[in-house]
């Protein structure tokens, strides 16, 4: 499934290629808890660690030249493994995939994560509801 980017988030995408040197596959511009821009980079499979850098400092660094926040989430080859990662930091501990009328993914997470998964004003569980659509053509993502 291809990923459909705008101007601006191809610009980040090749800006974070630039400085991590690191493929990224998809850049989701989100409100940030403070009101301003934050930018959801999904990155290659298995490269997580190298895009984050030595105590977090690649990282950092793409941070301070878009001048904007950046959660990292790493790519996956299935959806229940890219639903999981999207939610992240939340404890996932199951992912099914149920096929009617639409595509949802029920996700368990721990009870003391479910504000996580959520995220402040519903941020994080509607990114991964858009990122899950634009890659795997989930329609919806529900908490149980």
């Amino acid at each position: 499934m291809g990923v459909t980017l705008d101007d601006d988030a191809r610009q980040y995408l090749a800006a974070f290629e630039e400085i991590t040197g690191v493929n990224g596959q998809d850049c989701l511009i989100t409100t940030s808890e403070s009101g301003g821009d934050r930018l959801l980079v999904v990155v290659s499979s298995g490269r997580m660690s190298e895009a984050i850098g030595p105590g977090g400092r690649t990282v950092r660094r793409y941070e301070e030249e878009v001048g904007k926040p950046v959660k990292l989430i790493e790519d996956a080859d299935d959806p229940e493994a890219f639903v999981a990662n999207t939610l992240a930091p939340a404890a996932v501990y199951n992912v099914t995939i149920s096929e009617n009328d639409d595509t949802v993914a029920y996700v368990e997470v721990a009870n003391a994560d479910r504000g996580v998964a959520i995220g402040t004003n519903g941020r994080t569980i509607e990114a991964a509801r858009t990122l899950v659509d634009r890659h795997f053509g989930i329609d919806d993502v529900q908490l149980l």
